[in-house]
């Protein structure tokens, strides 16, 4: 498979970067919902607009009222996205939920699924429980409650918990804290009694939650999947859920370089354009060529998730650490070479270097992946 988009994707891109460049900007969005102190770190009237561009229902299946497109296509997206700093929950929402949800029955999809589809509905995501990225060990519980089960135990860092319709929770129902197998997920809907959130700011003005689950009360039919067959189904989301971050990633990476280029060919010193010194030269075509590596990457993983390849996970993996290096890169240099004014923030530098520090945590940063990989391959 080539590592570069077909035309209908390129079209896609096109429609992706003029939407998210107007009516995603920095200034229009992140800096706006930041300044007011929005509780959402979000605005509910963009995501509207996500449904109306059919963007927030694309990974849901066109039987169920959406367009049924894989993950190179919302990875096209999710590139525009970071490119911008959009803030949405396109990612815990459209990608990751979506993805679980869709192993759902014909019920619970027909209950969540239109509204996300057309824009009038968040949810959110629950599986680690300590400060880092770690699904294997899952210790909520999930007990048999007559006809349903009641949930007991603690989340950390639900993305857009707080604003949440529904919560996609991983809990065991029988096992060890660590055993692949005993793990359950279910939806949990924002008003199930026992359920609390405790909001957060992240680095880069998103909010997350600490959420509590105090014998949450559930029925039979908010089991997502089969009970006790979870694993399969985390496993999925999750590795959508890492690609997609890959694919925001190799966005902010984009979008910092644009910038600091940009400031080469702009900023003079010494009566001369900075971009003229041979040794930024050459940080910047090394800068180039990382990004490209990492976006070929997480095309590649894209496609194998989408083909159903027994190679997609270790790609989805190699995918997420790359990005994460890359992105790493690009803002460093990116402040670096705006040199003292790209530590304020009048400049939009740093609000790059913000998001990347918090999606090289999201879902395992470069070395839990790089881990991952060499474990994968028998090491």
């Amino acid at each position: 498979m080539p590592l570069y988009h077909d035309d209908d994707q390129a079209m896609l891109a096109d429609t992706a970067g003029q939407f998210m460049a107007e009516e995603g900007a920095i200034a229009k969005q992140l800096r706006h919902w930041r300044d007011i102190g929005c509780k959402d770190g979000f605005g509910h009237g963009l995501w509207k607009q996500f449904g109306e561009m059919g963007f927030a229902g694309m990974l849901v299946s066109e039987e169920d009222g959406g367009l049924g497109m894989g993950h190179v296509e919302a990875g096209i997206v999710l590139e525009e996205i970071g490119r911008n700093l959009t803030p949405s929950p396109f990612l815990i929402s459209s990608v990751m939920a979506a993805t679980a949800l869709g192993k759902g029955s014909a019920d619970l999809r027909g209950r969540w699924l239109p509204g996300l589809v057309t824009g009038d509905s968040v949810f959110a995501v629950a599986v680690d429980e300590g400060i880092k990225h770690n699904p294997q060990n899952i210790a909520t519980r999930a007990e048999r409650s007559g006809n349903g089960f009641r949930l007991s135990g603690a989340k950390t860092f639900v993305v857009q918990g707080a604003s949440a319709d529904m919560v996609v929770v991983a809990a065991r129902t029988s096992g060890a804290d660590d055993d692949d197998a005993g793990v359950t997920l279910f939806a949990v809907p924002k008003d199930a009694a026992g359920m609390t959130q405790d909001p957060v700011r992240l680095v880069d003005s998103s909010i997350a939650t600490h959420m509590k689950l105090d014998g949450v009360e559930l029925d039979g039919d908010a089991v997502i999947g089969e009970v006790d067959g979870g694993r399969e189904v985390l496993n999925a989301m999750l590795n959508a859920g890492r690609v997609g971050a890959a694919a925001e990633a190799v966005g902010v990476a984009r979008g910092s370089m644009d910038m600091t280029v940009d400031y080469l060919k702009q900023r003079k010193q010494f009566g001369r354009l900075i971009g003229e010194f041979q040794a930024l030269q050459h940080r910047a075509a090394h800068l180039y060529s990382e990004v490209e590596i990492a976006r070929a990457a997480v095309i590649k993983a894209q496609q194998l998730l989408d083909a159903g390849s027994d190679k997609a996970e270790l790609m989805v993996s190699v995918a997420k650490a790359k990005a994460g290096q890359a992105a790493g890169l690009a803002v460093r240099e990116g402040v670096q070479m705006h040199g003292g004014i790209g530590m304020t923030d009048e400049y939009d530098i740093g609000l790059f270097m913000k998001r990347d520090r918090a999606l090289a945590e999201f879902l395992g940063d470069a070395n839990y992946h790089a881990n991952r990989v060499a474990v994968l391959s028998g090491y």
